[in-house]
């Protein structure tokens, strides 16, 4: 018969064990790809308000002009800026129809919560856009805006969407650059050197989940 100690410690080491494969299993998991390699001649669509735009440095320093220049694909900067959820949502369905782009890099809400509208309205604004997307088979990439807090990282609606939708997702970038006065043309737009590391971020991005 085993005693009890033997039970205990057979108790123990299953569970460790079960631990470990668990562990594994959600590292695997979390290492997958989420994109498909984008093909040469690719149209990437940088869809978003005035962080997009590039309001606070010239044009050629937005991020979508520094990142067309990484990566050798052709990036639209379609930028609004002051642009709300709701707005970007009724121009969405235009701007894919003239782009037909493979895939869309999506960064709005911050007016939104910069106005104090409602945060289930700006993410069901999203969530209509990444359906519209999706539903045309083109890939989306989702970047989170921070709430107003000096510590936050981004809105928690981006890391659900995200997680629901299995969309490669940054919700550090943004955030942290906004803690970063070095980087910053105002309270709330970034300046050459801040659109030049918000690229860098959105291209590992795109690589680390097999864009490229």
């Amino acid at each position: 018969m085993y005693t009890q100690q033997f039970k205990q410690s057979l108790v123990v080491k299953t569970a460790k064990r079960l631990f470990i494969c668990l562990m594994t299993l959600a590292l695997v998991g979390c290492g997958s790809p989420k994109l498909e390699p984008l093909k040469p001649g690719a149209v990437i669509l940088a869809f978003g308000d005035s962080l997009t735009a590039g309001v606070g440095a010239e044009t050629s320093h937005s991020y979508p002009s520094v990142l067309a220049a990484m990566t050798g694909f052709t990036v639209i900067n379609a930028g609004i800026s002051g642009e709300t959820t709701a707005q970007g949502l009724q121009r969405f369905p235009d701007v894919l129809n003239q782009h037909a782009p493979d895939l869309v890099i999506l960064i709005e809400g911050g007016n939104d919560i910069l106005r104090n509208r409602s945060k289930e309205q700006a993410k069901s604004n999203l969530e209509q856009m990444i359906q519209l997307a999706m539903g045309r088979n083109i890939q989306v990439v989702l970047l989170g805006v921070p709430e107003k807090s000096l510590f936050s990282s981004s809105a928690p609606f981006y890391a659900e969407l995200a997680e629901k939708y299995n969309l490669a997702f940054d919700d550090e970038t943004i955030g942290s650059l906004m803690r970063s006065p070095s980087m910053k043309s105002d309270a709330v737009h970034f300046n050459r050197a801040g659109y030049a590391e918000m690229a860098e971020q959105i291209y590992a991005l795109l690589r680390d989940n097999g864009a490229f």
